[in-house]
């Protein structure tokens, strides 16, 4: 499955890194991501993440973190997933938008902004730090 993200999105962390591949490898596990034999390849603008996962969160926080890297414009995900929960939204961030107005739209209260910062932390480190052109995961709530 191919993903969209905005090219000079998100948090630099590549400088000092001259392997991306694997800057993004850490950047998953270094966050706990829950995907096993991670392997990460990168061309240009293109990351593609092989791996399993437990469930779909788990791939989703994967794709999002490298996705949200600057200057990568697309992942192409062949994680393999056991379990397959309900669908999850994905939002590009425009300016002026804050976490809580996000979930407003998606949740009707502002006050479920900390459920969005949750499902992202592989690339959000605080709720306040959110950047145009980021693509959000939003998962559903019951």
């Amino acid at each position: 499955m191919l993903f969209k993200f905005a090219r000079e999105a998100g948090e630099k962390f590549r400088e000092g890194i001259k392997d991306v591949a694997e800057g993004i490898q850490d950047r998953i596990k270094g966050h706990k991501t829950d995907v096993k034999e991670l392997d990460v390849k990168h061309d240009g603008e293109r990351v593609v993440l092989k791996g399993k996962a437990k469930t779909r969160v788990e791939a989703e926080k994967a794709i999002v973190a490298a996705g949200n890297t600057p200057g990568v414009g697309e992942v192409e995900s062949h994680i393999d997933i056991e379990e397959e929960p309900e669908q999850t939204n994905f939002y590009t961030v425009k300016s002026g938008d804050t976490l809580s107005k996000i979930a407003k739209e998606f949740y009707g209260d502002a006050m479920k902004y900390p459920v969005i910062f949750e499902a992202n932390k592989p690339m959000l480190s605080d709720p306040d730090k959110i950047y145009p052109g980021q693509t959000l995961r939003i998962p559903v709530v019951s």
